[in-house]
Formats: C-alpha cells, structure tokens, sequence
C-alpha cells in the first residue's frame, strides 16, 4: 500500500521539478537574446565547447564575442551558466550599458556591484569602497576623493617619479644583456612602489629582485595571493576551512603593518608635522578621535588601493609598449611629440628633471598624442569590465532593443569593455585596429572627459559612454587619474631610450632580408597575436578572480593579462646614450626641487 503511494509522490515530485527547470531554462529569460539553451544544462554545454575550441586560458570575453557574432551583435544577451554561477546578463552596448551605470532613484549610486566580488574580500578587507554599497560607499568615496583628485595627484608627481630609477635600472640591465623577460613583472612592481608611496608615503620595496630585500608587507600580500592559485583553491570555504583560516591570519599580519601607518600619519597631522600630501592624510584631516572602527576602516582603503591600483597601469603600459613595438609610424610619433616637449636628448633624466623643474607638471598634460595612444589601447584591451546585480525583487527594468522592459534582478550584470568599445555602430570598420588618431582633440583619458567639451577639434567625436575602461558613473574609478599620470610619465621617460622586441607570441614576421613587413594598416605583420588571459573562478563566469600562472604579486586579480606576461627582448635606441652616469640620481634631482 506504502509503494504506490510513494511511486505517486516521486512522480509528482519529478514532474513539478521538471517543469520548474524547464521554466527556468527555457521560459524565464525567453525575452532576452540568447542562445537556444538546453532544457537541462542551459549554457554550460555550449560555453564548455567554446572554452575547449579556443585560446588555451583564453579570457572568457573571447568566448563572449563569438556569441555575440552568433547572435548578430544584440545589444545584450544572456548566458545561462546555472548551478555553476548566476545566470549572466552581457552588455554590449553603450546605450544599454548606461541604463545600468547611471544615477536612478531606485539606485541613487548606479546598480549595485555583483556579490563576486566578495571572493577577495580577505585581500581588500570587509570595508572595502571596493565592495560596499549605498550611504556607506558615498561616504568612503566623499572621504578618498580628495586624495586621488587630478589637482591633487599632479603634486604628487616627485613622489612618482622617484620610483623610476631602480625601474631604469632593472631596463638597462636588460638591454645591456638582452635576456629574454616579461615586461609586465617589472612594470607591476614599479606601479605597487608608486601605489604605496601616493597612498601612505611608504616604500613597500616592491622592485628588490631578491625577496627577502622585499618589505614584509610585499612579502604577506604575496602569501596571500598565492592562497588563490592552483586548482581546488577557490571552493567555498566551508569545504576547505584550513585555507580560509589561513588567509584570515595573513589578512590580519597585513593590517598589523598597516595600522600603525594609520596610527602614525594621525599622529603627525595632529603635531603639525606633515603636510598631509599622501591619500591618507588627506582622509584623515578633521579626525579628531581616531577610533580603532576608523583605523581598521582606512586599513582596508589602503588594501584595496594596493590590490587595485597597481594592476591596471601596468596592463595598459605592457599593451602600449606591445603596440608601438608593432606601429612604427604611431612609435615615431610618440618620439616626436616627446621631442618637441622635452628636448632632442632621450635620456629618461632629462625628462624627468624638465617635469621636476618649475611649472614641470604642466607638462604631463600636453601630450595629446601619447594621451590618445593611452586612450585607444585602453579602449582596445580594457584591463577589466563592471559587473554588477541587481536585488532579487527590486524590479530592475531593462529596455531591450524591440522596446520591451525586461526584468533584470539576480542576475549578473556584465558591461562588457571588449564588446561595447568595439562596437561597429560607434568605432566604424576600424574598431578591431589600432588607431590612436581617432581620439585627436578628445584625447583626455578620465572617463569624465567623455561628455562634450569645447574646443574639441574631432569632427565625428565618439559617442559619449563607448569608452569606458574605468566604467561611467558615481562608481566609477577613483584611481583612474593616477593611472593616467603614470602612464604617460613613464611612456615619456622610456619610449625614446629603448628599442622593445617582442619575443613569443607576436613576434614580427620577418622577410627574406631578416626585415618586419609592414601589412595594409601601417603595422608590422606579427607570427600569432598576443591575446588576454584569466582562469576561471567559481562563483561565476565574470566578475571574478581571475588569475594567471605567473607569480608574486601576478597570482590573484581582477583584470585581464597578456597571457605570456608579455615576453621581450629590449636594447638601447640608436639615439640613446650607452650609459647615464647619474643613474641613480633622481633622488638627487627630488632633493634640489
């Protein structure tokens, strides 16, 4: 009697389950462009079949652009990755991806960002402006936005530059032996000294070769990274609670650093003893009582300034050097504009004392040609796109481009950089090329510059939100001014002292004569392409930790990388110096300024 009555049950049971998958793959998201998922497995099966078809480690946007192609270019579509992440809602379109980084009433600051990013969480800290929301992430942003202010950075600019002689060092050393190494590494460790001398006035001695020359600080960030590497690394943490109780110690060794920094700086500001130049004096001004709750507050600002903000700079300057590597014309334009701004003489010491001369910092700002490089490599290979969520019942609306209002919530939000940057409708058939002349008379490269400014001297200027490296809106990049100071401070120090070769995977072809040949479009025809890279992360097909296999401070990130670190041979241009006495001598020029 029991039995048929338990037959019953199960096939009630596996019915309302079967009608309850089907609704949710076939029938939920039926408005929205897609791929004809299985009833069953969704997408899985079909991005497993591109995954394995394409780039070994390929970034996941390559798969997303064959989509897209399949498609017929939509201005966003849907990926139906479930159980395995949050089904993904890809936006490939400025237009549609405005919807989400604007300002509403129902979001005041922009869609909220997806709960991926709670992955590295133990990196950046619980309080991180990276990972909070709402009235608590205004008020992060109102406290650090002075310090990241273009008129304040560009005082910073000392500070910046005499992190560039060891960096010289390290790139004379190789051109002189003409060893084979990855150009990313050395640039990333020159971006993480920067990173920690404008935040916290602090020499982290990220460019030592040798670890234990490293600061302690650089040593536990790496120990930390390093917990995110290997397979198995990134289950949840309650199958695996001895990794998480480890990264929770480090991430308590590193605020037993950084806190007495804090304590520190509040200490000195009180006396009168500081200026109060770096990011962190800044926020700390007008603190009267500093609270443990404050202390450990600004600690997670800095570990997340850090983790950010060393990343993004060196992806755009391997990808420029990549670039004009490959451009002769656009490479000779550089040198001349540097010519025309700095003088005949290539030596990075010269450049560097004209910037630290009087008025030197007016300088950083005419380089409209460099500025529009920077800008089109950025548009090209966006170091990382935005993913954000919307709440389950908040009712998120999102216009489809038949006219129909799609409800968006609890689902992945995926501006997609590499889509919507090249875009047809907007960068016309040259959007796969390198083409920096495009951006001539808007070549500012913040992202509020994309609004119409006067003077511009572009005839057809590019629509307002196709460029978005550093993503629109109040959520945008609080670093991104910093980013582009670098940049073009170290574009101007190097490029015209060095010849860069690539070696690997886009290595020039060569002729008969041992010569690169120049294709239809002014470059030099290369062997196979450099592309980008990322490894997968469990929690979802974006928005997260994606890690390459290189090491120290490469293991764990958010951003897109060279997939060979980009491999280079470099030596000395024809019109460089063979030796600069005064190698060392930026320190010198800093302390006579």
């Amino acid at each position: 009697m029991l039995a048929p009555i338990l037959l019953t049950a199960f096939a009630v049971l596996a019915t309302y389950l079967f009608r309850k998958i089907r609704w949710a793959r076939l029938e939920q998201f039926k408005n929205i462009p897609q791929i004809k998922p299985s009833a069953f497995w969704g997408h899985l099966k079909l991005m497993g079949e591109l995954m394995s078809s394409g780039r070994e480690n390929a970034h996941p946007d390559e798969m997303f652009v064959e989509i897209s192609e399949q498609l017929g270019r939509p201005p966003c579509f849907l990926v139906d990755a479930r159980p395995a992440s949050w089904p993904t809602l890809l936006v490939a379109n400025h237009e549609t991806a405005e919807q989400i980084s604007r300002v509403t009433k129902q979001f005041p600051w922009a869609v909220p960002k997806s709960p991926s990013f709670q992955d590295v969480i133990h990196v950046v800290g619980y309080k991180s402006l990276l990972i909070q929301e709402g009235e608590e992430w205004k008020q992060l942003r109102k406290m650090f936005n002075p310090g990241f202010a273009p008129s304040h950075l560009i005082t910073m600019l000392p500070a910046i530059l005499g992190k560039l002689s060891r960096f010289l060092q390290l790139m004379d050393t190789y051109a002189a032996t003409g060893e084979v190494f990855s150009l990313s590494k050395p640039i990333i460790n020159l971006t993480f000294d920067i990173i920690g001398a404008v935040v916290m006035d602090t020499d982290v001695d990220a460019q030592h070769e040798k670890d234990e020359d490293r600061s302690q600080l650089i040593r536990l960030f790496d120990e930390l990274s390093q917990t995110y590497t290997g397979q198995g690394q990134n289950i949840p943490w309650y199958f695996r609670p001895r990794l998480e109780y480890r990264r929770i110690g480090i991430a308590r060794q590193i605020d037993n650093i950084l806190k007495p920094i804090v304590r520190q700086k509040h200490a000195e500001l009180k006396r009168g003893s500081t200026k109060g130049r770096t990011v962190l004096d800044l926020s700390l001004q007008g603190i009267d009582d500093l609270t443990e709750a404050y202390v450990s507050l600004a600690c997670d600002q800095i570990k997340t300034f850090l983790f950010a903000g060393h990343d993004t700079t060196a992806i755009l300057l391997s990808w420029t050097f990549y670039e004009l590597s490959r451009s002769p014309r656009v490479l000779k334009t550089v040198r001349d504009e540097l010519d025309d701004l700095f003088g005949p003489d290539p030596d990075p010491e010269s450049v560097i004392a004209k910037l630290l001369a009087p008025g030197g910092e007016e300088l950083v700002s005419r380089m409209p040609y460099i500025s529009a490089v920077i800008k089109e490599v950025l548009r090209l290979r966006p170091p990382a796109g935005s993913a954000r969520m919307s709440p389950k019942g908040a009712g998120l609306m999102m216009r489809m481009q038949n006219g129909e209002d799609v409800c968006i919530d609890n689902m992945i939000i995926y501006l997609c950089g590499h889509l919507i940057q090249r875009d047809r409708n907007v960068y016309g058939e040259t959007a796969d090329d390198f083409v920096p002349e495009r951006w001539l008379g808007d070549s500012d490269t913040s992202e509020r510059t994309n609004d119409d400014a006067e003077g511009s001297k572009q005839e057809n200027k590019i629509t307002p939100g196709a460029w978005r490296p550093f993503e629109r809106g109040p959520r945008s990049c609080i670093g991104q001014e910093l980013a582009n100071i670098e940049a073009r401070v170290i574009i101007a120090a190097i490029a015209r002292r060095y010849d860069i070769t690539k070696v690997g995977l886009g290595e020039l072809a060569l002729n008969e004569k041992g010569e690169p040949v120049l294709n239809e479009k002014g470059q030099y025809k290369v062997k196979s392409e450099v592309y980008q890279v990322s490894r997968a992360h469990r929690s979802g097909v974006v928005g997260r930790v994606r890690r390459p296999s290189t090491d120290s401070l490469q293991t764990i990130q958010v951003t897109a990388k060279p997939v060979d670190g980009m491999k280079v041979k470099i030596k000395l241009a024809p019109n460089a110096t063979t030796s600069r006495p005064s190698v060392v001598g930026v320190g010198d020029l800093l302390n006579h300024r």
